[in-house]
């Protein structure tokens, strides 16, 4: 019978990209490279292998097996605050609506709206379901009698990180996920 990996284009079999201390660049999204990229950096040594997929890619005078995961030589020290983007507000507020709780129709609201002076800001915007958004209008939490469940914060790139852990990708090779929930507690 034949592995899984063996029938799999070379398309579907990225690398996850682990720092030089073997942990992950990122976890959410999951820092992974596409197969080229990865054999590239083989060549160019600056990564070391740590796993390999059966799935193998032929040149005239090559066979070489795709990397599942590699580590960096060189540490990429990661910044310490994460961009301003949808992505990364969705993240901190864990894809929740702060004002009810849904997961639904996600957009983001000013807290102190921006008719009333309010910035966009880390600190002022919030993730809140289009109904919740319209709800609230123009006004502030408390005149609309909307309470945040959570005042909004700037987060570090770590506490996205850890938010992240809680929303694995879809597609998780065996050979990941030694590298990816070493950390988390066991089962009994």
């Amino acid at each position: 019978m034949y592995h899984p990996d063996l029938i799999r284009h070379p398309d579907g079999c990225p690398a996850l990209v682990l720092n030089a201390d073997y942990t992950p660049l990122s976890y959410y999204p999951l820092s992974v490279w596409p197969w080229q990229t990865a054999i590239k950096a083989i060549f160019l040594e600056r990564v070391d292998v740590v796993s390999y997929y059966e799935r193998e890619v032929r040149s005239p005078s090559a066979v070489l097996k795709l990397p599942s995961v590699i580590a960096l030589k060189q540490y990429v020290k990661p910044s310490q605050f994460p961009a301003f983007t949808r992505f990364n507000l969705f993240l901190r507020d864990k894809f929740a609506c702060q004002y009810c709780g849904s997961h639904r129709d996600l957009t983001f609201d000013h807290v102190i709206p921006r008719a009333q002076g309010g910035r966009t800001t880390w600190e002022n915007v919030a993730t809140a379901c289009a109904p919740c958004n319209l709800r609230k209008g123009g006004r502030t939490p408390q005149q609309a009698g909307m309470p945040l469940y959570i005042q909004p914060i700037r987060p570090t790139s770590w506490q996205l990180q850890e938010h992240g852990r809680r929303f694995p990708p879809n597609h998780l090779h065996d050979t990941w996920r030694d590298w990816l929930y070493w950390d988390i507690e066991l089962e009994a």
